[in-house]
Order: structure tokens, then C-alpha cells, then sequence
């Protein structure tokens, strides 16, 4: 019997998504139902995410309050307002494993949505939004032409763009660039620091699908970070982590990718590198979510236990060698965000750690949902609910009056910019940094 409020450290069991059961509506539904009375119940989730005020409006609008008046149909509503950004499960809940209660909010939408996709009720256009290897080998290409038809300031072509896919005309999307960050650090070589601390650390640098066709800044920052430390880096870049694909219940292809991704990087760890993933929700794949879908793989497990998000692994350089000597001020300060998956890596604030290792920087924290939720913030129906979720976010940055805006999500960031545009009497801002990509500046490398 375990105590109230969850005092033992909390678990996450393997997603037994192979089974028939997983998918099964009536069992599904039967246990949303179960977890969702719990939910209506304790309520400490009420601010977070649309999912939970959708859900206990559902059940004080029922003819008796409560959750046995709730229809079946209307479970989707509920289902369909969770971003997966896991922060209920992490911060807030107290009936997670081992409470005998077991739950797992997160898991129970991701489940959810493998039924819809057997049942074929994901859209083509959905599916087609999340392959984004084969998405971005078509675009990449055509960078300029398709980044001019993206852009929000180009209605007809946003308008065009939103029939036929759903996003949102407002959205801001991710912009590509015509040459990788693999194929930029192929073509130039770094020079490591022999001098540094560090020197004699290796690392693969995972370049994550947004690192690789979208920000190969933020890749070619943290190479010249690690290189200043003495740290020898080699891109690797098999695919997608396949996030995009978890938001829509699709395990199989999440595994398929884990799969691919851990063969190719086991020698690497064999002969002794670290792997860092350049984005936390690619972080939070291969440390936690690719071994409770594969639990078995040996590849898979070894991964995860090699894997380091790229702030964590600045700050572990710092804590065990320390750092190369050369990092100066960043005049004017820094709102940094904390991305709700670097939370869910529970690893601590690192970019906050990361950051306070430049001399005399000002820094204001802000720990709070952004509201972007991956491919879910970008969609028609979801965009002004993301919006609104993000608005304190926007006005924390705003109130902070700081020069820098950094986000360890890019996603995030451009959702917070989105944000303060939304703000009566506030003038747009062009940019938010990774940490990375301002640490590399205090250390006075170019990131280009």
C-alpha cells in the first residue's frame, strides 16, 4: 500500500502498445474513464494544459456533476487538448507509479490516439504533416521558394496552405535552409582546443530533424562550444526521433525510428562518446520515451543511458572538468524559458545552470508552458487555444525587460514571439535563441 501523495520516486511502465488491449476502444475508454474521475477529483492540474479545464467543465455541466453523465463521443474533446508535454505527470500529479493509483495522464492520451490511428481516424494530411524526413528532403531544395510561401506576411498562400493542410494561416512555421548542419560540418572542419580542461571528452552530436533542416545554427553553436573545451564532436543524423509521430499514436513508426537511430549510434558508444541531442523533446525520446516502447532493445537501452541534452552536457563539463576560459557578459540579460520536455527529462534547469556560468549575466527563469505542443499549437483548432495557454509566458518576457529571449525549444520560442505580437501595445520581436546559441556568443564563436 503506497502513502498519499505519491513519496516514492515516480516510474513510468513500458507501453504495451503490441497488444490488442492497448487499442481496444471499450478498454479505452474504461480507463479514461477511471483516471479521469480521479482527475475530477483532486483538480491540481487545472492550470496547465487545455486538456484538464475541458475535462472538468465536461463533467460540472453534466445534468448530475459528474463523470457517469459524460458521453463516450465527448472523451475526444479531452483527448484531443493534451500537447504531450508531460507536466502533469512530472510536476504536478500526486497519483503517478508507485501510487497504487497509476496514473499516467500522458500515456493514457498517447494511447488514446493509437486507437484513432488503427481505426483510421488520423487524417491523411496529419500523417503526411509528421513524416518529416521525407517533408524536409522535398523542401530543403526549394528553401527559398517554400519559405516564402510559409511566411504569415503571405495570406493567399497561407490561405491556401490552411485548406489544404489545417494549420493555421497565423502560425509561424519552421523555416528550412537549402544546406544541413550535416552537410555544413562535413564541409568544414573544426579544430578542437588541446589546452582545454576537457580535452579528451568525444561526443556525437544527434543533429535532430529541426537542428538539421530547419536552425543548423543551433548544431553549428554547440560544435563550437564543445570543439573551445576540448571536446571532439561527429554529426550523425539517421532520422527523426520520431516525435511528431508519437503525437499522433503512431508507435510503430516511433519504433521503427528508435530502432534505426540506436543501431547506428551503438558504435559510436562502443568506443566511448557520449551522444547529445541538439532539441530536449528529441532528448526526451531517446531517454525515456524509445526504452518504454522498445524495452527489450539492448541498442535502444544503451542509447538512452548515453544520451545527454546539450545544456546538461555543458553543465556536466563545468561540474567535472570545468570549463575553457574566455566566456564575457551578456550585456542587457536573458529571459530564458525552460521547455516543458527539458523538465520532463528531470534533470534539473540546465539551461539556467548553463547560462549562470557566463560572468555578471542577468537571468530571468521562467518555468512555464509555452503552448506550442510540437505539430498540435500549428493546427486551426488549436492555435488560439495554444495562444492562450502561452499569453503569461509572452508577459513574463515581456515584464523581464531582458535583451536576449532564449527558449530551449525553438518551437517555443517562436511561439512565445507569436505571443507578445498578441499583446496590446507590445512591438514585435524578430528572434529567440537557443541557450546554446548565446553561450556560444558570450564565448565570442560565430554560430554561422
Amino acid at each position: 500500500m503506497t502513502g498519499e501523495g505519491s513519496l516514492g520516486a515516480p516510474i513510468r511502465h513500458p507501453i504495451p502498445w503490441q497488444d490488442s488491449d492497448f487499442t481496444d476502444r471499450a478498454k479505452v475508454e474504461e480507463e479514461c474513464r477511471r483516471v479521469f474521475d480521479i482527475c475530477h477529483g483532486c483538480r491540481r492540474c487545472f492550470n496547465l494544459c487545455d486538456s484538464f479545464p475541458r475535462l472538468f467543465t465536461l463533467i460540472d455541466s453534466a445534468p448530475s456533476g459528474e463523470l457517469e453523465d459524460v458521453r463516450d463521443e465527448d472523451l475526444k474533446h479531452v483527448t484531443d487538448a493534451c500537447t504531450l508535454c508531460d507536466m502533469c505527470f512530472t510536476t504536478k500529479c500526486p497519483y503517478v507509479p508507485p501510487h497504487e493509483f497509476d496514473l499516467d495522464f500522458p500515456h493514457l492520451m498517447l494511447r488514446y490516439r493509437a486507437m484513432e490511428l488503427k481505426e483510421k481516424k488520423i487524417s491523411l494530411s496529419t500523417r503526411l504533416l509528421t513524416d518529416v524526413d521525407r517533408n524536409a528532403s522535398l523542401a530543403a531544395p526549394l528553401a527559398p521558394l517554400v519559405n516564402w510561401a510559409s511566411d504569415t506576411k503571405n495570406k493567399p498562400m497561407r490561405t491556401l496552405i490552411e485548406g489544404a493542410t489545417g494549420i493555421h494561416c497565423e502560425a509561424a512555421l519552421p523555416r528550412f535552409h537549402g544546406k544541413t548542419f550535416v552537410a555544413s560540418a562535413n564541409a568544414k572542419p573544426i579544430e578542437v582546443n588541446e589546452n582545454a580542461p576537457a580535452f579528451g571528452r568525444k561526443a556525437v552530436l544527434y543533429a535532430t530533424c529541426y537542428g538539421n533542416y530547419h536552425n543548423p545554427k543551433i548544431g553549428v553553436a554547440t560544435r563550437a562550444v564543445l570543439a573551445r573545451n576540448g571536446v571532439e564532436t561527429e554529426i550523425v543524423y539517421p532520422t527523426c526521433c520520431g516525435m511528431p509521430k508519437l503525437e499522433h499514436g503512431d508507435l510503430a513508426a516511433v519504433a521503427e525510428r528508435a530502432h534505426k537511430v540506436a543501431e547506428k549510434m551503438r558504435p559510436w558508444i562502443d568506443k566511448g562518446y557520449a551522444v547529445i541531442s541538439l532539441m530536449p523533446s528529441c532528448a526526451l525520446m531517446l531517454k525515456f520515451e524509445w526504452p518504454l516502447i522498445l524495452p527489450d532493445d539492448a541498442d535502444v537501452k544503451r542509447l538512452s543511458e548515453a544520451c545527454f541534452d546539450v545544456t546538461e552536457y555543458v553543465v556536466d563539463i563545468a561540474l567535472q572538468e570545468g570549463l575553457a576560459e574566455g566566456l564575457v557578459p551578456l550585456d542587457g540579460g536573458v529571459a530564458v524559458h525552460l521547455a516543458c520536455h527539458a523538465r520532463a527529462q528531470n534533470m534539473g534547469q540546465k539551461a539556467t545552470e548553463m547560462l549562470s556560468l557566463i560572468p555578471k549575466t542577468d537571468l530571468q527563469v521562467i518555468a512555464r508552458c509555452s503552448g506550442h505542443g510540437g505539430s498540435w499549437g500549428v493546427m486551426k483548432e488549436n492555435f488560439e487555444t495554444a495562444l492562450k495557454v502561452g499569453k503569461p509566458v509572452a508577459q513574463a518576457v515581456v515584464g523581464a525587460k531582458k535583451t536576449y529571449i532564449a527558449s530551449e525549444c525553438p518551437l517555443a520560442g517562436q511561439q512565445i514571439l507569436q505571443g507578445i505580437e498578441r499583446l496590446d501595445g507590445e512591438e514585435p520581436l524578430n528572434s529567440a535563441f537557443h541557450p546554446i546559441e548565446l553561450f556560444a556568443r558570450a564565448y565570442g564563436v560565430s554560430a554561422s
